[in-house]
């Protein structure tokens, strides 16, 4: 047993213990606590903790202190394989004190971060019997063996150590299930979060924040998937109407037939089917927000009645002549170019103007990558507790891809991508090919990585083309009419341009 205690040490005991107990959040800087006091104890000149990963059957380090703790971080050791390795597949402590002629020592590592390793004591962090790492202090600083005291120091902190990582990786299981369920509710009643840390993003809360106090309409711009609906929500829910309901109306999802009765209600024998009188999204809406997503597919003969609406705040439901007055503040979104389509005709310029009050355009995701580190950590969350699996995070490799990344589904495509990747990943980090947005890729880098202003037009019109392609499910005949130009000319074109269909 150890010899009497001094009060020093007594003191760091009890200072480790009430770490471990106040829910501390650093866990790495609590494990380097820990291991900090059990090489002190033993006058050790170096030490680690290594953390056991199931899955991989292999030991990472976790911590390591000492001159040449940097240099160890690199390396992995398999269950088995070196004597932390063995102590991990055994369950079992090791004290050596001739580390030279014993078989069980990786040598090649200590040559090459040249570190001579003389004596060792490595043991087992134990939960519930269960070897989860080992921790390593290495060679006395007086050059002396290390004894059956410093074994029993070192066992002291692997508990300790043990308990705060099982702690630690409980209330980050909780914290995950908390945010889970936190934004489930959220959900349930009809908001999302909204996850902002680019300053063009703040930029456009701030403005939300002045648009929100006011009752005039607003049209949200932006390509599909930026998150057009979140903004939409935003304007209400710090709006004098945020108690009131928001409805929300996909335009483009109600046939063209039934939209005029989704929007404006109708009464019973208006026509076939209905068999009773029905409230409209407008009526629902009364005293508080509509939002009208895709509001450019809205068919012309529609488009009257919905700017009454706007001037009058009045309209009859189908198959009635008397007036239904609300009041209703119009929030509306496209990703089409209005402008293009009030120039062609298809959409009515009173309407535009009447909506376009105050216009609020929201950049795509290649535009903020500083909210992409953000919004992969909340999707990773998110996907961790409806796949119960658990992932320390995104390796170096796996971040650099999504921010290089062009993202043309913009935040659809990163959930997609991260969903996908806590699906399919293994270990503790998700890494880049668990992404699969390589595969995605949509052109190839310019010969010799060249930026002149030639090869950015043709990355450009390669981007582009390659969109239109996808929208058209890859029907070149349909593309071509898309984009103005003769169906050979778009053969030549994907030709020059390297543009191939990858799903093929």
């Amino acid at each position: 047993m150890l010899s009497t205690i001094d009060a020093q040490k007594f003191n760091t005991l009890i200072e480790t213990n009430n770490l471990i107990n106040s829910n501390y959040s650093d866990i790495h800087a609590l494990l380097s606590h820990i291991l900090e006091s059990a090489t002190r104890f033993c006058g050790g000149e170096a030490s680690s903790i290594l953390l056991l990963d199931r899955e991989k059957e292999e030991l990472y380090f976790e911590t390591a202190l000492g001159i040449k703790g940097p240099d160890v971080k690199r390396y992995t050791l398999k269950i088995g394989e070196g004597i932390a390795g063995w102590v991990a597949q055994h369950n079992k402590t090791l004290i050596i004190n001739d580390v030279d002629n014993d078989k069980r020592h990786q040598r090649h590592i200590s040559q090459e971060i040249d570190y001579p390793l003389k004596t060792i004591v490595a043991v087992p962090m134990r939960f519930k019997d269960q070897c989860i790492g080992v921790i390593e202090v290495m060679n006395k600083i007086d050059g002396k063996p290390f004894a059956g005291e410093d074994v029993e120091w070192v066992e002291i902190f692997a508990t300790q150590a043990a308990l705060a990582l099982t702690n630690a990786r409980d209330i980050e299981l909780a914290r995950n299930e908390i945010q889970l369920l936190r934004d489930q509710l959220k959900t349930d009643q009809g908001y999302h979060t909204l996850i902002a840390k680019s300053p063009v993003i703040l930029e456009k809360l701030e403005i939300i924040d002045r648009v929100a106090k006011t009752d005039s309409s607003v049209l949200i711009l932006g390509e599909s998937g930026v998150g057009k609906e979140l903004f939409a929500e935003q304007i209400h829910l710090r709006s004098p109407r945020s108690r009131a309901p928001f409805i929300r109306v996909n335009c483009a999802a109600i046939p063209e037939g039934l939209l005029e009765s989704e929007l404006f209600g109708h009464v019973k024998g208006a026509f076939t089917n209905a068999i009773a009188n029905r409230q409209g999204r407008f009526e629902m809406a009364d005293g508080g927000t509509i939002f009208l997503d895709e509001i450019a597919d809205i068919p012309l003969a529609l488009q009257a009645k919905l700017l009454r609406v706007i001037q009058e705040r009045t309209f009859e439901k189908v198959g009635s002549d008397i007036s239904v007055t609300v009041n209703v503040r119009i929030l509306a979104a496209t990703n089409k170019d209005i402008e293009v389509q009030v120039e062609k005709g298809q959409f009515r310029s009173d309407l535009y103007y009447r909506l376009n009050v105050l216009p609020l355009y929201i950049p795509p995701l290649r535009q903020r990558t500083e909210d992409i580190p953000e919004l992969a950590s909340f999707f990773l969350k998110k996907f961790m507790g409806e796949t119960k699996k658990q992932f320390e995070g995104f390796s170096d490799k796996a971040m650099e891809a999504m921010l290089s990344y062009a993202w043309p589904g913009n935040i659809r495509e990163l959930e997609n991508s991260v969903e996908r990747a806590c699906v399919i990943g293994k270990g503790r980090w998700i890494q880049q090919e668990d992404l699969f947005i390589n595969a995605h890729a949509m052109v190839s880098e310019p010969e010799g990585g060249s930026r002149n202003l030639k090869n950015a037009i043709n990355s450009f019109k390669a981007y582009f083309i390659h969109k239109v392609l996808e929208e058209h499910n890859w029907n070149q005949t349909e593309a071509a009419k898309d984009l103005g130009i003769q169906r050979t000319y778009l053969s030549r074109l994907n030709k020059e341009l390297g543009i191939i269909n990858l799903k093929d």
